[in-house]
């Protein structure tokens, strides 16, 4: 990976920073909050595709206007907050049909203060003069555009799959470039706690959804969503059997607590 250290008036302030995968191909961090959020443009010779868009603490779109002049669609991985931070800065997004509800009331549904959750630990790096935590709220809108398991992005000159994989939401989806061997796994693998036990989370559906990634393999690279960019493919292995063993002693259930294995965790 290619670090780039100066586009877009310094990276926002420096908030985020932006990893060049291939020269079209690009992963945007911000490492200065606790749970170091990662999207990622995928710019082809047509249209453009941003999968997530991170806090909002931030304006992405200034960095994705510095890596791509073309028109930029945002892909919703799952409706999380710290996924869809950054979607009102742009004019299209998509989202599984079963993660609508989630985005279009999401004020409603959380239950804590989500600002306060932002900074639950300190942030390690300023964030940008025009953020006020005061007047952090979720992402909501109507959702117009919905995408499905199975549906191929044509970028023009490079091709997108949509994965639905629940588990961590019900509608969490997955991105496969079957061409260049990449596979963003969003909230289903990354190096760190995986969260299968929240309110519509599904412990079982999760194990369902790793397995199923190993119909991808081999790949080139593993796009995580959260933690360290760089993960190691045999991460997913790891994954897929730990879910097995808690499987197997009856604690793939919700409030079965915190379970660790080598190289991550499993919160249920």
């Amino acid at each position: 990976m290619i670090p780039l250290t100066h586009p877009a008036s310094a990276l926002e302030n420096n908030w985020f920073t932006v990893d060049a995968l291939d020269d079209s191909t690009f992963g945007i961090s911000e490492y200065g909050q606790w749970m170091k959020v990662h999207s990622y443009l995928f710019v082809g010779t047509e249209r453009a595709i941003l999968v997530d868009s991170g806090l909002g603490v931030g304006n992405i779109r200034t960095i994705v206007e510095e890596l791509t002049k073309l028109p930029v669609d945002v892909i919703t991985s799952h409706a999380h907050w710290d996924h869809t931070g950054g979607h009102h800065l742009f004019d299209r997004f998509s989202a599984h049909i079963l993660e609508r509800d989630w985005i279009e009331s999401s004020w409603q549904r959380y239950t804590k203060d989500i600002g306060n959750w932002l900074v639950k630990e300190p942030f390690s790096q300023e964030p940008p003069p025009q953020f006020e935590i005061k007047k952090y709220m979720p992402f909501h809108a109507k959702v117009d555009r919905l995408h499905r398991d199975g549906d191929v992005l044509d970028l023009g000159g490079r091709k997108l799959e949509i994965i639905h994989t629940p588990g961590h939401s019900p509608g969490h989806v997955c991105i496969h470039e079957e061409e260049r061997g990449y596979l963003a796994t969003a909230d289903l693998l990354y190096k760190g706690v995986l969260l299968g036990g929240l309110k519509f989370s599904d412990p079982e559906d999760f194990h369902r959804s790793l397995l199923r990634l190993r119909e991808f393999f081999p790949i080139g690279k593993l796009l995580p969503g959260h933690g360290r960019l760089n993960i190691e493919n045999d991460l997913l292995d790891e994954a897929i059997e730990a879910f097995g063993r808690l499987a197997k002693k009856g604690l793939l259930k919700k409030e079965s607590g915190l379970h660790e294995f080598d190289r991550l965790k499993i919160q249920l």
